[in-house]
Formats: structure tokens, sequence, C-alpha cells
């Protein structure tokens, strides 16, 4: 097979159509192909696109423009995606938050694959998978030009189409004559063993925009070589790129030897090494608890409470400014103080106070978890919730008959509703059977589990099921006991934690990244200690975040932990703060028996039902009022579970062909 056959893309319509149409915007006239005053020498800007936005949030409304560029120097291709100066369509986002999402020079080489989307309505968009699995969020041509970006990507590198799906190209840049036979089979999982280090671009080029066009010019980055030579293997039935979230569970080996630089300092945090010296140094200033390298000053020694269990796991006894003392969970007679004469919750910040340090009580939480979930709002009335419950439960009743309405006929035509149907009940006969209440065949709970998650289908068809969403319902259909109630508190819970089952993983990527910032603003150690071991793609926390701890703590712990979150009391992000608490308190045995990722990962999972709930939370209450602001400015707007905004375009990356 001749070489040119191995970057055939002939049958495909796109790149067909920019041959067709010249291909203007690959390369911009001879002009575009010389390199400016601000260009280093030997770099060629070889495509140039305006008008490219990222969405920090999972609404159209909210976006932020820029500038994506190849550029080409020496014999590596790199992609740069540099957000217009002053320009959002959303006046909340500062400078700062448009700096969190900036692509800086990324070799082709750390890219994986490109998956291309075009929906029937709205623009076409990219995503971009490094080698870690991780994406990128997706990129909106908002001026068309995804064509002419396969196209020129074709003409410099090796692409060749998944055979699994039309949509995604693979991308390898390597010279290895035994990869390049892999490729040419196309093997939709071939991950380049090259040895070589990863180029070094010069970032003048990667980052300059022309300021009469408002793109960023700030920082000068160069990719230096690490100074060891790594081989990258992978395991064929381990790939997480596209599975990841129904396979969280069977993250590996591949996550670990084909970690990119996505997470690496000076891909993504926005800032350069002088910006990053004076962010630090700010940090310092306008936090006393923070030390001179961001780490917690704390005090050496920590009273270990009577009641903490012992725990067969060494663990480091951390130093931490700790929180305020747990207490009882909220009774019944107390609760009713919090209410008038009429059911009005009078005071809902004291109330969500009490619960964020105690709890309810569980013959209690039926009733109380509906406010703290926004199926009833705090003002209402008694009558006025009745009312609603009776409005609801009619809804529900119609939601569910559209999906039992289908004839075995219609659903030999409906591919999706056949094959969400038997995600779901493969799902829901394995989740939490240990429990006397999902116990035993033909339990009627778990068929009601069933009938809910297909009726959330319905009414998120988006959506839809995947994976993990059984493990969020059950607790609420566990305290309800009731299936219209347990239903809707559960789509309010998605409104929430939705984004978490993005098929582009938009949702988890923006509170991995969150979480490796407040690492590295918390624990500069640890998070040093990450980056140097590859760890800072944060996937041994993916299950934490996906379902919220679930697998992590007993059922009661669980439902205790969850309702302090959903308080949302010191912050709506407390999740990731429990993230880093436990990370913390591990430290020095994950620091210590020098962890790698495989390690890491099965030390974290065997971590299950031996963690210190109340321990943990005093540390994440410390750990949230130690980080105060630089905390939250760590934190991109708009990421889960922040509520969500009235918008028509929720979910608007998934198109058709997504469950």
């Amino acid at each position: 097979m001749h070489e040119t056959e191995l970057h055939d893309l002939s049958d495909d319509a796109d790149y067909a159509a920019s041959i067709q149409q010249g291909s203007e915007s690959i390369y911009r006239g001879d002009s575009s192909k010389q390199s400016s005053g601000s260009d280093p020498e030997g770099a060629e800007i070889v495509y140039l696109k305006d008008n490219v936005a990222i969405h920090p949030t999972q609404y159209a409304s909210e976006r932020i423009s820029g500038r994506l560029k190849l550029i080409k120097q020496g014999s590596s291709l790199f992609m740069t995606w540099i957000p217009y100066n002053g320009q959002s369509s959303n006046a909340r986002l500062s400078e700062k938050d448009k700096n969190l999402y900036t692509i800086r020079a990324v070799p082709l080489s750390e890219i994986r694959s490109i998956r291309r989307h075009t929906p029937t309505l709205g623009w076409q968009y990219v995503i971009v998978v490094c080698s870690s699995g991780l994406a990128f969020p997706p990129l909106y041509f908002y001026n068309g030009g995804v064509r002419e970006f396969l196209g020129t990507i074709k003409q410099h590198v090796l692409l060749v189409r998944s055979a699994e799906d039309a949509n995604v190209f693979l991308v390898n840049d390597f010279q290895d004559p035994l990869q390049r036979t892999l490729s040419s089979l196309e093997l939709p999982r071939a991950v380049s063993v090259a040895n070589g280090p990863s180029p070094t671009l010069s970032t003048e080029s990667a980052s300059g925009g022309d300021p009469e066009n408002g793109a960023s010019d700030q920082s000068s980055i160069s990719f230096q070589q690490n100074g060891r030579q790594r081989q990258k293997h992978n395991d064929p039935a381990r790939d997480i790129s596209i599975q990841v979230l129904e396979k969280f569970s069977l993250v590996t080996r591949f996550a670990r030897e084909t970690t990119s630089q996505l997470f690496r300092e000076s891909h993504i945090d926005g800032f350069t090494p002088n910006e990053r010296k004076k962010h630090n140094q700010s940090t310092h200033e306008h936090q006393s608890v923070i030390t001179s390298n961001d780490s917690l000053k704390v005090p050496e020694d920590v009273p270990v409470t009577s009641d903490t269990p012992s725990d067969p796991l060494e663990f480091d006894r951390l130093s931490l400014v700790w929180g305020k003392p747990r207490q009882p969970p909220l009774r019944r007679e107390e609760w009713t103080t919090f209410l008038d004469s009429e059911g009005r919750v009078m005071d809902s910040k004291a109330l969500r106070k009490r619960i964020f340090y105690g709890g309810v009580e569980h013959n209690l939480r039926a009733e109380v978890w509906t406010f703290l979930l926004g199926h009833h709002e705090y003002g209402s009335t008694y009558a006025e919730r009745e009312y609603r419950m009776s409005i609801r439960k009619s809804e529900y009743e119609t939601i569910k008959k559209q999906w039992q309405s289908i004839s075995s006929e219609q659903a030999k035509r409906f591919t999706k509703f056949r094959e969400r149907k038997g995600l779901i009940e493969k799902d829901v006969v394995r989740t939490d059977r240990s429990l006397s209440f999902y116990d035993g065949d033909e339990n009627p709970n778990v068929y009601l589990l069933r009938d809910i998650l297909l009726s959330y289908s319905f009414y998120n068809f988006d959506l839809g099921y995947c994976q993990g969403m059984s493990d969020l319902l059950s607790p609420i259909l566990f305290v309800m006991r009731d299936e219209s109630e347990s239903f809707w508190c559960f789509v309010f819970l998605m409104e929430r934690l939705g984004p978490n089952f993005n098929r582009d993983q938009s949702g988890m990527h923006s509170q991995l990244f969150a979480l490796s910032k407040l690492v590295e603003l918390l624990d500069t150690p640890l998070h040093n200690y990450f980056m140097q071991n590859d760890c800072l793609n944060y996937f041994f926390c993916f299950r934490w975040i996906l379902i919220q701890f679930k697998r992590e703590f007993e059922y009661e712990k669980t439902m205790r932990l969850w309702e302090v979150l959903w308080t949302h009391y010191l912050s709506e992000h407390l999740h990731l703060y429990v993230c880093v608490a436990i990370l913390k308190r591990y430290r020095s045995k994950i620091m210590g028996e020098q962890m790698d990722f495989d390690t890491l990962l099965k030390f974290i999972n065997e971590l299950s039902g031996h963690i210190d709930l109340d321990a943990i939370l005093r540390d994440a209450e410390a750990l949230c009022i130690c980080a105060g602001e630089n905390g939250a400015a760590c934190i991109p707007p708009g990421t889960p579970p922040s509520l969500p905004l009235e918008d028509p375009m929720a979910y608007p990356q998934l198109d058709d062909d997504i469950l």
C-alpha cells in the first residue's frame, strides 16, 4: 500500500468539498504562509479560523469566542485556540475565566482523535480527544470551517477514519514504520509507540494574535523535552476515550501510560511562568492561611476524636484547621420550628446550615429532601405543595404512558428505545441488591427503578440514560417510597448532575480540571507529585465525582453526605473539597509509597468503606473556608452541580446518535 493511500480521505464529503472549494481557509494566500515579525523563524500558520467558540457551560448563550490556529514548525504540527480579549456573550465571564479554557500549542502527536459533529440544527463542532482520553471542550465553528480544519490536518499528519465511527478521525504524528502499518489497518485503538519526546514550539506564534482582532497575546511558552523517553502502550480492551462514562470502573493502565499534558501547567492554567508567579504572590497576599508555596498553613498536631473508627488502611492524620464539630441529625421536633403555621420555611439559610452540620433523621428525609432538591420551594405552603404534587403526579403518569404504549412492532423500529430499555434493565438488577429494599427476585422496587429511569429517558430524551444514573436514583426511591415523588426529585437532581453524563465529557472535564486547580492551591507538594507521576488527569477521582461518592460509603452515610452537599451552604462545589480532603488525608501514604497511577487507582478503590465521613466533612469545610475566593476562582463558571438557568439549548452537544 502506498503512503498516499494511508492518507486518503476521498470518501469523506467534508474533505472532498474543501478541495473543490479551493481550501481557502487552509492557506490564506501567500501572505499567510510567511511568518510575521512576531512569529519564530520556521513557524508557519497553515490554518486560521476566527469566531470558533467554546461553551464553558451547557448553555449556548454563554460562549467564549476565539481564534483557532494550526501552526507548523519543522516536521511538527501544533493546535492553538486563543480567546478574544474583552469579547464574551456573558458579562459574568472574566478574562481569568476565559484563560482557563485557552489551548496553547498542543502538538498533534498528543491528540488521539477528533470527533466531528454535524447536528441537524445548529452549528458544527469538533471534540478533540487527547491521548489520556480526556477531551478539550467542544469547539463550535460558527462561521464554518470544519472541513478545512480536517483537510489541513490530513495534509500534515497521518489521519485515518475510525472503523467504528465514520465521524471519528484518528490522529497520529509519528514516524515508526510498525505503527504506520498498524494504522493502515485502521485499528480503532492503536496508539503511538513512538519513543521520542514531545516536540517543542516557541509559542509567540501559538498565542500571538493580531491586536486589531482582539486576540489574546500575553504569553510566551515552550514545550520542553521531559528528559526521559517513555513508551506508550495500550490494552485495546480498555479504551476509555469513547466509553469512559459507561466504563468508569475500568480506568486502567491505558489512562496512565497515554496521559498527555492536558493538565500540565503550561497547557491549561492560562498562565505563563511570570504570570503564574504573580498569581501565586497575589494568592499569598490575599489569603493569610496559605503559605508561600500555596499549601495550607496548619497546626502540627490534630486531636483525634474517640469516635473515629479504626481504619485498617494507614492514613496521614493530616494537620488541618478543623471545621466545626458535627451535630446530631435534624429531628422532627426541631424541623417544625423552622416552619410557620402554613408550612413555609421561615429561614432557609438557617435550615441549610443546620442540615450541613448534622444531616437529617431518616424518617424526616422524605419531606426535607424535596426542599433540598428543589422539588418544593422553601416559601411554599402545605396547600401549595399538596396541589403541586397532584399536578406533577398527573404529569408523571402521562410521561410513563408514552413508553408503556409502545407496541412490540413499534419497538422493532425504535432502536433508541430498545437500547436504552436494555441498558436500564441490565443495570437495575445489579443496583444495591444487598439492601433488603431491593433484594430478591421479582422485587417490585426494582421494577420501580426501571420504570422511573425509562420515564426519565423520555422526559429528557436528549440526555437519555447512562450507566451510573441508577446509583443516583436508588437512595431517592429508598427514601421517598413513592414513584412520582421519586421521579421528580430525580429530575431536579439531574438538573444539577446531568452534565456528568454528557457524551463529550464536558461536565466531568470541568470538574476534574477544577479539582486539579484546587489541589494545586491547597496542597502544592501533592500536586507536584501527581504531575511528576503522570496523575494530573485525576481519573482516579472519576467515580467519586460521577456518582457523588455513592460507592465509597455505607448507604446511610452516603445519604447523609448527599444531603450535606445539597444544602450548598458553603459552596455548591463542596464535593470537590471532599475530594481534596480525602487526598490530603492519605497524602503521606500516597507519596511515601511512591504510588504510580495504577497503584494509586487501586488504593483509591480500596478506600471504599474505610473513609471516616465526619472527619472528611470537617476537613472539607476547613479547606473550603481557607481557600475562600481563591478556591472559588479555581472553578470555571457553570461547573456542575451549578444550578442551571432556564435555557432551551440545554445539552446542545448531544446529537441524534447518542444514547
